[in-house]
């Protein structure tokens, strides 16, 4: 049991346990003694769960699976949001929508997973639950916010997590812990019963190993609940089935810097490099191109907006509550108090902003179907590097080169993905990130899939 997410990956474990080559219960006791034994170097799970109820069937039939601490809820277990403020608010009193669905497609949820206080940072270091650990390397963050999901996968604990990205906590925790991750396009799972997150930039999907198992949890989440305030548009097939097809000949643009920002560490511009021809040679046409908008102005629209929705969302919880001087963590309560400031001038302004600057993005896809890029401006991330007990000056400087790459398309809505096909020199995993035009998830599988079938990364692991 202690290899078999080694092995295999979650359809793959599902179909076991539907032929009864393995028994369900097999799985959940064998999975939940190997994650606590994980755990106890990780502290990549907050909660365990061992009270599952029966697995449905469905394509998941009796996986394992984790909700991040965020962004979802499961009945009967309070959300914490990372945060000693929130850790004993009520429990929740029914599922989310999405939860909801993992459920019925055979997904058995055995507990939570370690995130950054509200998934400010873009690390998994929360005063709050103590700082999770790369298992590539004791002495290097899994990136965040989704951490604590991707370290537990990294670490061949489960086959994929829950993961949410509101500027790239699918994404970077993948690329620094040698895992597939996909953003979905706006609307694409709904978020409900809560509203729109972060002026529509939030967004719910998963870490994966396998690039198949996040299409088919994607075909199992993918829809819009009674009253959405917006959904993608639908795919020509099942997300599944993108997998199995070839992308034809994609128009790839690629770029060697951050729109607006400095030159990237030599590591990561040959991986690019090496990258862009390694998809000449499967056909496709690349040239380096690069999408025009302000990224300035975009920034500051992004932390006015952020800024805005971490006092909000910190009112709406606490009903009534008032948080204490050791409540919440620094920059927390700062971004808290910036976001109290914001006008409704400031807001609306923002969120024309992301939808100009969406439009900037549209127009550039009418040219080039795939972006190409480094997913984050870094090689690796030390614990530490990025602090949540500074100013938010400091702060903001220490995210910058963890979304430089990300945030863009969280604003825009469109769907990007994080595929583990490159390595620094000393075996550290380098994602590579992958845009495309609002509602083209099926490209970027299909693309996914290839790329995984040229560079396998299943058997690289920590």
């Amino acid at each position: 049991m202690d290899e078999l997410f080694a092995t295999h990956d979650g359809l793959a474990v599902a179909n076991l346990v539907r032929t009864r080559k393995l028994g369900a219960r097999e799985v959940l006791d064998g999975t939940l003694a190997r994650l606590r034994r994980l755990n106890a170097s990780l502290n990549a799970i907050t909660d365990f769960y061992d009270d599952a109820p029966p697995a449905a069937d469905g394509p998941f039939h009796g996986v394992p699976y984790v909700i991040k601490q965020l962004m979802a809820d499961c009945a009967g277990h309070p959300t914490t949001v990372g945060s000693k403020f929130f850790a004993q608010q009520p429990v929740a009193a029914v599922d989310s929508a999405a939860v909801a669905r993992m459920r019925r497609v055979g997904l058995v949820i055995v507990g939570r997973t370690n995130t950054s206080e509200f998934g400010l940072a873009p690390t998994t270091e929360p005063a709050f639950g103590g700082p999770t650990i790369n298992p590539w390397r004791k002495d290097l963050s899994p990136g965040g916010s989704s951490g604590g999901s991707a370290a537990i996968v990294a670490a061949r604990g489960l086959p994929m997590g829950h993961a949410t990205d509101g500027g790239g906590s699918i994404r970077i925790p993948a690329t620094l812990c040698g895992l597939f991750g996909l953003k979905p396009s706006r609307g694409r799972i709904s978020l409900a019963p809560i509203g729109e997150t972060l002026a529509g930039a939030g967004a719910q999907h998963c870490v994966s190993i396998s690039v198949r198992d996040s299409a088919a949890l994607l075909d199992a989440l993918a829809g819009s609940e009674p009253g959405d305030p917006y959904s993608a548009p639908p795919a020509s097939s099942t997300f599944l089935a993108a997998t199995e097809r070839s992308p034809g000949k994609l128009r790839v643009a690629f770029v060697r810097k951050p729109v607006g920002g400095e030159g990237l560490d030599p590591v990561l511009v040959r991986a690019i490099e090496r990258t862009a021809k390694l998809l000449e040679e499967l056909g496709h046409r690349v040239e380096e191109a690069s999408p025009q908008y302000d990224a300035a102005s975009l920034d500051a629209a992004f932390w006015r907006i952020m800024s805005a929705n971490t006092w909000s969302n910190i009112q709406l919880r606490a009903a009534g509550r008032v948080p204490g001087p050791d409540d919440l963590e620094p920059v927390t309560r700062l971004t808290a108090e910036r976001g109290r400031a914001v006008t409704a001038d400031e807001y609306i302004r923002s969120v024309q902003t992301f939808h100009r600057t969406g439009r900037q993005l549209g127009a550039f896809f009418e040219k080039h179907d795939v972006l190409l890029s480094s997913t984050i401006a870094r090689t690796h991330l030390p614990l530490g590097t990025v602090r949540m007990d500074g100013t938010l000056e400091a702060f903001e400087g220490q995210v910058a080169p963890m979304t430089a790459f990300t945030a863009v398309c969280n604003a825009t809505g469109v769907p990007a993905m994080s595929v583990p096909i490159e390595w620094t020199d000393d075996g550290l995993p380098i994602g590579m990130h992958f845009v495309a035009r609002y509602g083209a998830e099926e490209t970027l599988y299909s693309l996914a899939a290839q790329l995984e079938r040229a560079r396998p990364w299943r058997n690289r692991r920590p």
